[in-house]
Protein backbone atom coordinates (compact mmCIF):
# COMPACT_ATOMS: atom_id res chain seq x y z
CA UNK A 1 0.00 0.00 0.00
CA UNK A 2 2.66 1.85 1.11
CA UNK A 3 4.77 1.39 -2.89
CA UNK A 4 1.51 2.44 -4.40
CA UNK A 5 0.57 5.84 -2.41
CA UNK A 6 5.13 6.54 -2.98
CA UNK A 7 4.11 5.95 -7.02
CA UNK A 8 1.10 8.10 -7.34
CA UNK A 9 3.32 11.25 -5.32
CA UNK A 10 6.40 10.67 -7.63
CA UNK A 11 4.19 10.31 -11.44
CA UNK A 12 2.28 13.72 -10.47
CA UNK A 13 5.32 15.15 -9.70
CA UNK A 14 6.90 13.85 -12.80
CA UNK A 15 10.23 12.35 -11.28
CA UNK A 16 10.08 8.95 -12.83
CA UNK A 17 10.02 10.83 -16.07
CA UNK A 18 12.63 13.09 -14.85
CA UNK A 19 14.47 9.29 -13.98
CA UNK A 20 13.76 8.02 -17.31
CA UNK A 21 15.49 10.42 -19.20
CA UNK A 22 18.10 11.05 -17.67
CA UNK A 23 18.79 7.07 -17.36
CA UNK A 24 17.45 7.29 -21.27
CA UNK A 25 20.52 9.87 -21.93
CA UNK A 26 23.00 8.08 -20.36
CA UNK A 27 22.09 4.52 -22.27
CA UNK A 28 21.81 6.41 -26.09
CA UNK A 29 25.76 8.27 -24.95
CA UNK A 30 27.13 4.39 -24.05
CA UNK A 31 25.27 2.38 -26.80
CA UNK A 32 27.02 5.16 -29.33
CA UNK A 33 30.80 5.07 -28.23
CA UNK A 34 29.92 1.30 -27.82
CA UNK A 35 28.84 1.78 -31.42
CA UNK A 36 31.79 3.99 -32.62
CA UNK A 37 34.41 1.90 -31.10
CA UNK A 38 32.99 -1.34 -33.03
CA UNK A 39 33.12 0.33 -36.11
CA UNK A 40 36.54 1.65 -35.71
CA UNK A 41 37.69 -1.82 -34.80
CA UNK A 42 36.28 -3.17 -37.68
CA UNK A 43 37.76 -0.21 -39.87
CA UNK A 44 41.11 -1.01 -38.51
CA UNK A 45 41.06 -4.55 -39.24
CA UNK A 46 39.79 -3.96 -42.70
CA UNK A 47 42.20 -1.78 -43.18
CA UNK A 48 45.07 -3.85 -41.95
CA UNK A 49 43.53 -6.98 -44.39
CA UNK A 50 43.76 -4.43 -47.15
CA UNK A 51 46.01 -1.97 -47.18
CA UNK A 52 44.89 -0.71 -50.83
CA UNK A 53 41.45 0.05 -50.02
CA UNK A 54 42.28 1.91 -46.41
CA UNK A 55 40.89 5.23 -48.84
CA UNK A 56 37.31 3.71 -48.96
CA UNK A 57 37.19 1.52 -45.55
CA UNK A 58 38.26 5.24 -43.98
CA UNK A 59 35.40 7.38 -46.29
CA UNK A 60 32.48 4.31 -45.34
CA UNK A 61 33.51 4.40 -41.64
CA UNK A 62 33.35 8.60 -40.98
CA UNK A 63 30.17 8.59 -42.64
CA UNK A 64 28.34 5.76 -40.42
CA UNK A 65 30.16 7.27 -37.40
CA UNK A 66 28.33 10.90 -38.12
CA UNK A 67 25.02 8.87 -38.59
CA UNK A 68 25.81 6.87 -35.64
CA UNK A 69 26.45 10.24 -33.63
CA UNK A 70 23.11 11.92 -35.49
CA UNK A 71 20.83 9.73 -34.12
CA UNK A 72 22.46 9.83 -30.50
CA UNK A 73 22.38 13.72 -30.18
CA UNK A 74 18.10 13.08 -31.71
CA UNK A 75 18.13 10.82 -28.60
CA UNK A 76 19.71 12.96 -25.97
CA UNK A 77 17.51 15.97 -27.37
CA UNK A 78 14.65 14.22 -27.17
CA UNK A 79 15.37 12.58 -23.28
CA UNK A 80 16.50 17.00 -22.67
CA UNK A 81 12.97 17.73 -23.82
CA UNK A 82 11.32 14.68 -21.46
CA UNK A 83 13.35 16.03 -18.57
CA UNK A 84 12.85 19.87 -18.93
CA UNK A 85 9.20 20.05 -20.16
Amino acid sequence: MLLSVLMQAAVASGAIAKLGAAIGAGLVVIGAGLGIGKIGQSAMEAIARQPDAAGDIRNNMIIVAALIEGVALLAVVVCLLILFI
